[in-house]
Formats: structure tokens, C-alpha cells, sequence
């Protein structure tokens, strides 16, 4: 077969994907696809497109807009076209478009102003004489459907403006997370279909022949654009949104006017986290040029304007290829299958390995090794393989059939009737010895900084671990010959080793891995009982004193400590100086310390890495950000300081060496 003809092949595949989950979302308002996993797809087909430019057909899904309006309603043709934004996803992308402005415009720093991108459905509104008359969707950018009936019902949207304005306004209409949550619990309880997720909840609602179901769906709307006035148009973006407010229009309130790139980027750094703290779905950030008269300047493409553009937060989803599944064996001896993929940027990061969960979630969603599948990240969380797509399968696609025995020291896997996992049981599994140990140096338990994953396989490779009391034995001569074990690391490893001997019990508790007991659990039996010893001595009916901790845990903790290896192990544990107490009162005033702080940190530091400074103050309640802002509380400087350095400066943000970070945090190092 040709290259030409199998690329036709592929193209048609995905464009016939491509086309009816379109359909679904956007006239069916069904969706059976997320967003970033559509916006994969759309991806790869421009990608092929650009390779093969003599293949683009017209009725390519990158060759139009939008899709056709929903049926049921009649069509509004815009006056002024709805265009679309053009996405950036990254600085540079930023970068690029103000300096496209720049040049278009032919002035140096425009304003920009930042918006909150509400992931809803976009809406224009006509009113005459301040009386709302018309309302439409987007629909292509050209026609959309007339919703005049179902927009009359949102409570937020007037109808009648403040003043008498013969306007036409463009905004989004969304549902508030409040809404979808109530929603989504009456329509389980009456075992009905869930909502998928907040906008296709509003562009449904929206399309609802019966005005009275969308009255009772409480939707809510912004405005951010004036179509077409029947006066003066102000001069700025800026005086828009403060015409809109002014004439009884929802703005959002969160709102900036940055005068530079650098705030641009400030104020992203600043969404980062706060998107997550409204009441409302966002999912970028809109960035337009506030001077009016520059927009003509830098003109417009046929399908978008050239003086604003749409930041788009990292995809959580997207569509790539299944290579191979691996099985990896945990702490417990569970078996977990971890999927191999053609790497794909998701959230920011390259994903090239995710979870499958176990054997069962495998046969239920029917994956097979070189299936399309969308894969899901959400923040740190590990990736996820949510679905194969079944439709883009070309029959070299094989099934995968689980090990029966385990892939490291070959024993007999079992799987029991109470649980889904498949488990080695062979105690003394590498692979069960070299994860214990990553567990017990890992943040939420000893909290051993340096000490990673690949560090305890270097170790356990080279004979000088084999379990968590050799980990307090080792000295710097053990060390300092190894690959990526320089003086400085060597000697911040043993600081810490050293260090996290005087952990309160809990922190032992949850290195231990004692089945079922987690950080809350681990916590609840250090406050109850005080002392290892104490805990060692209690029987299950005292271990059920404690609240949420059932039978099934009860036996778990009583049967740790009956075993002969484990009691071996706390011994040495204690012979090398582990604490085990409870000390979790005298740390709770020192973890407030820095509560409500601020901090950047720039330059070279030499007492502190990077991350050891952000893990301090992270543990004493601060925050670190990535850029200065004038809600910064101190700027760490170490050597070579640059930019953040004279910025803060400029703010009077107060500046600290690491001697005074030292003395502030109190750590007599």
C-alpha cells in the first residue's frame, strides 16, 4: 500500500471521528468526548493536514468555524459574525501574539486586557430602547438559533437595561457549579442519566423547547463584548465592560488590565490556582488588546481577530496511541497495569506511561494494545486511560491476556473472591521490597528529601539497602563513588536521613504500610496512643475505640504487630535512633509560622536546593509562587539574582539572603 493511500485512509478515520462526536456535542448536545480529548483529534488532523496539504478536503473539520445549529429553533442570522479566538497554549505562544500586536499596531506595549475564559455557551442579546428583544446562540458564527424565550428566563440577564440603549451584546451563559451538583443528585436519585459536565449542561438547557425547564436550572451569564451601539463605542475594551456593568450587565469582576507581558504572565500564575476556587467553570484565560482604535490596526483572518487571542489551560485529556502494557508490582504484591503510549502533552507535561487500574477495568472497557485512546490528567493526578477508540481500530489491534505469574520473581499470582486485585504473595518479591522502600522515604511518610525512586533502586542494585533500618546505616563512603551522588547531594541526603530520624509517629506509621491504614488513620492512632510501644500493645477492642476504625483495619494493625519480622524491623528501627513518639503537638505551633506568606525565590541559593526552600515553606504554611506580584510577602535572593529581583524592588517587596530565611524559619543548621 502506498504512503498516500494509507495517509487518505487515516485522515478519513479521524475526520469521520472527528465528525460525529462533533455532532453529538453540537447538535445533540450528547457528548461522548471530552474536550481535550476533540481538541487531540482536531490537532492530529492539521498535523497530517500540514504534512499533506494536497489531501485538505473541504469538508474537512479544520476548514470551518463551527458546526450547524441545533434543529428545533429558527435560525438568526448575526449582524455582526460571532467569530471565534485563536488558542495559545503556553508563554511563548503569548510572547508571539503580543509582539504580532505590537508590529500590527505599531506601538510598543499595548495595554492587554485579561479576562476569565467562562466555559459556557456563547450568547448575543439585542435590546431596543434598553428592551430586550432577541437573543441568539453562535450556532457557525454566522446563523445561530433564536433562544429569545429560554435567555428571558436567566435571572442575571435583564430585561430592561438601566439606560434606554438600542445595543447588541455578546457574552456567555454558563451553570453554576451549585446548579450542576443539585442537579446531578435529583437526577441520580431518579436514576436518570448524569449531566457530562457544567457547559454542555448550559448549551442544553439552552436549547430546551420548554422555558420553564431552563427557569429551573438557575443558569447565569457574563457579558465582554458590544456588538453594535446606537451611540458613541467607547474607546477601550476597558470602558466596554464598564458600559455593560453600568447599564445593569453581569461583568465579571475579576478582570485585569496588565500594561506589559510580564503582568500578563503574573496574572495566569495567579489563575493557576484560583480557577479552582470558583463557582464557576473556566478554561483559559481571553486576552484583548484594550485600545479600540488599535483592534482595526491589527485587523482580523476570516475566522478570527488578530487583537485578542484565547489562553488555554493545559488539556486534561488527549487521544494517543497504546504501544504495550507493563505490569508493575506494589508494596502489597498487587499487580497494576501500566499503559505505554506514543508520548502526548496533556496538562502541560509529557505522558508517555498511565494507569489501566487492574484486569478487569482492561477487559470492561475493552483496550487492546495499538488501540486510539483517550487518556486523562487532571492536575498531579497519575494519568488514566479512559476509553479505546473502538471506531479508529484497523484489526492489527491485539487483546491483552493478564500474567499469571509475577513478572519479577516469578510466583503464582492470586486473586481473591472479596477483591479485584491479583496479587503476588511472595513476601520476598524485589519488586514488592524496592516500592516498601519507596513508600517509606516518600513525602507523606519519612519525607526523606533527595531519597526518590530511583535513588532506593540505585541503592538496593548496589547491596547497601535491602530494608528501611539500612537506610539510617548508611555513611558517606557508601555514597560518594555512586553515579549522581556529588559531595553537596551526599551531603544533603545524610542531613536528611539524619533529620527525619525526629519525625512525630505518625509519620512512622504511615512508612510502615501496615495494610489499610493511611495518613488520617496513621495520625488518629499516634494522637490515641502516644507511643509505639503503647500501640503495640493493644488489642483490637482497644484499636476499636478509635472512631472510623473498623474491624477490618483492627485486624490489620493487630496482625502487623504480631508478626516476628516486623517486630524485628521497629527494633532496628528504634536501635538507629527512629523517634517513636508522638510529638504532633509541639510541631502544630512551628507549622503556622509562615501561614498567609508569600514567597518567590530567584537566583542561585547554596544553603537551601529549590525544592528543599518550597518544601520548608510549604510545611510552615506558606506559599511560593512563580512570579513577583505586589501580594508578595519576601523575595528569596540568592546569588545572581535577575528580573524577580529588581521587580520587587520596583514593588518594595521585602527582600531576604538565606541567612535571614534561616533565622526566619528558625532552623539551626
Amino acid at each position: 500500500m502506498s504512503k498516500i493511500i494509507e495517509v487518505k485512509q487515516k485522515l478519513k478515520k479521524i475526520k469521520e471521528t472527528i465528525n460525529r462526536h462533533a455532532y453529538n456535542y453540537y447538535v445533540l448536545d450528547n457528548p461522548t468526548i471530552s474536550d481535550g480529548a476533540y481538541d487531540s483529534l482536531i490537532n492530529e488532523l492539521k498535523q497530517l493536514e500540514s504534512l499533506y496539504p494536497e489531501l485538505v478536503t473541504t469538508d474537512s473539520p479544520t476548514q470551518r468555524v463551527g458546526d450547524s445549529p441545533a434543529l428545533g429553533f429558527s435560525k438568526i442570522k448575526h449582524d455582526v459574525p460571532m467569530l471565534s479566538l485563536d488558542n495559545v497554549f503556553n508563554e511563548e505562544g503569548i510572547k508571539s501574539f503580543y509582539r504580532k500586536a505590537e508590529e500590527l499596531a505599531g506601538e510598543q506595549n499595548p495595554q492587554i486586557v485579561v479576562e476569565p475564559k467562562i466555559d459556557g455557551l456563547a450568547i448575543s442579546i439585542k435590546y431596543e430602547n434598553g428592551v430586550l428583544v432577541q437573543a441568539a446562540t453562535r450556532g457557525n458564527g454566522v446563523v445561530g438559533e433564536d433562544v429569545t424565550a429560554n435567555i428571558k428566563t436567566i435571572k442575571s440577564i435583564p430585561l430592561l437595561l438601566q439606560r434606554p440603549l438600542t445595543i447588541e451584546v455578546r457574552g456567555e451563559v454558563f451553570m453554576p457549579w451549585q446548579s450542576f451538583n443539585e442537579i446531578n443528585k435529583k437526577r441520580e436519585a431518579n436514576d436518570e442519566k448524569l449531566l457530562a459536565n457544567p457547559r454542555n449542561a448550559a448549551a442544553g438547557t439552552i436549547r430546551q423547547l420548554d422555558p420553564r425547564i431552563v427557569a429551573n436550572r438557575n443558569l447565569d451569564a457574563f457579558f465582554y463584548e458590544i456588538a453594535s451601539l446606537n451611540e458613541k463605542m467607547p474607546a477601550s475594551q476597558y470602558e466596554i465592560l464598564q458600559l455593560l456593568k453600568n447599564s445593569g450587565l453581569k461583568v465579571n469582576n475579576k478582570i485585569k488590565l496588565c500594561s506589559d507581558v510580564e503582568e500578563i504572565f503574573e496574572v495566569i500564575s495567579e489563575w493557576e490556582k484560583e480557577r479552582f476556587n470558583l463557582g464557576y467553570l473556566i478554561d483559559g484565560l481571553v486576552l484583548k488588546v484594550n485600545n479600540k482604535d488599535l483592534h482595526e490596526k491589527i485587523g482580523y483572518t476570516s475566522h478570527h481577530p488578530r487583537w485578542a487571542t484565547a489562553f488555554k489551560f493545559p488539556a486534561e485529556e488527549a487521544v494517543t496511541k497504546l504501544l504495550n502494557i507493563e505490569i508493575n508490582v506494589g508494596r502489597t504484591g498487587v499487580l497494576t497495569p501500566t499503559a505505554i503510549l506514543e508520548p502526548v502533552q496533556i496538562s502541560g507535561t509529557t505522558v508517555s506511561r498511565a494507569t489501566l487500574h487492574n484486569d478487569d477495568y482492561i477487559k470492561l472497557k475493552d483496550i487492546r494494545i495499538g488501540d486510539q485512546v483517550i487518556v486523562h490528567k487532571a492536575g498531579e493526578i497519575i494519568p488514566k486511560i479512559e476509553a479505546a477508540l473502538v471506531e479508529m481500530r484497523d484489526g492489527t489491534e491485539q487483546v491483552y491476556e493478564f500474567p499469571n505469574q509475577c513478572p519479577f520473581c516469578k510466583h503464582e499470582v492470586v486473586k481473591s473472591n472479596e477483591e479485584v486485585a491479583i496479587r503476588c504473595v511472595n513476601l520476598h518479591c524485589p519488586s514488592r521490597i524496592r516500592e516498601q522502600l519507596i513508600h517509606f522515604v516518600s513525602k507523606s511518610a519519612m519525607d526523606i528529601v533527595g531519597l526518590g525512586a530511583s535513588q532506593v533502586t540505585t541503592l538496593i542494585r548496589k547491596g547497601l539497602i535491602k530494608s528501611p533500618a539500612d537506610i539510617y546505616r548508611l555513611k558517606r563512603e557508601d555514597l560518594i563513588d555512586l553515579d549522581r551522588f556529588g559531595e553537596k547531594s551526599v551531603s544533603n541526603l545524610l542531613k536528611a536521613i539524619e533529620q527525619s530520624k525526629q519525625n512525630s509517629l505518625e509519620k512512622l506509621l504511615m512508612a510502615l504500610g501496615i495494610r489499610h491504614v493511611g495518613a488520617r488513620i496513621s495520625s488518629d492512632l499516634a494522637k490515641h496512643f502516644k507511643t509505639l510501644q503503647n500501640l503495640k500493645e493493644a488489642s483490637v477492642e482497644k484499636l476499636l475505640e478509635i472512631n472510623d476504625i473498623g474491624e477490618r483495619v483492627a485486624d490489620s494493625i493487630s496482625l502487623y504487630f504480631k508478626d516476628e519480622g516486623n517486630l524485628e524491623l521497629l527494633s532496628e528501627l528504634q536501635s538507629v535512633g527512629v523517634n517513636t513518639k508522638y510529638i504532633g503537638e509541639e510541631l502544630a505551633n512551628k507549622e503556622q509560622l509562615l501561614t498567609g506568606k508569600q514567597f518567590v525565590l530567584t537566583g542561585k541559593l547554596i544553603k537551601y536546593s529549590r525544592n528543599e526552600a518550597k518544601a520548608i515553606i510549604e510545611k510552615l504554611g506558606g506559599v511560593v509562587n512563580s512570579a513577583v506580584s505586589k501580594n508578595t510577602s519576601f523575595l528569596l535572593a540568592g546569588e545572581k539574582a535577575g528580573s524577580k529581583l529588581k521587580k520587587a524592588q520596583s514593588l518594595g517587596i521585602k527582600i531576604i539572603s538565606e541567612d535571614e530565611f534561616q533565622e526566619l524559619i528558625g532552623d539551626n543548621k
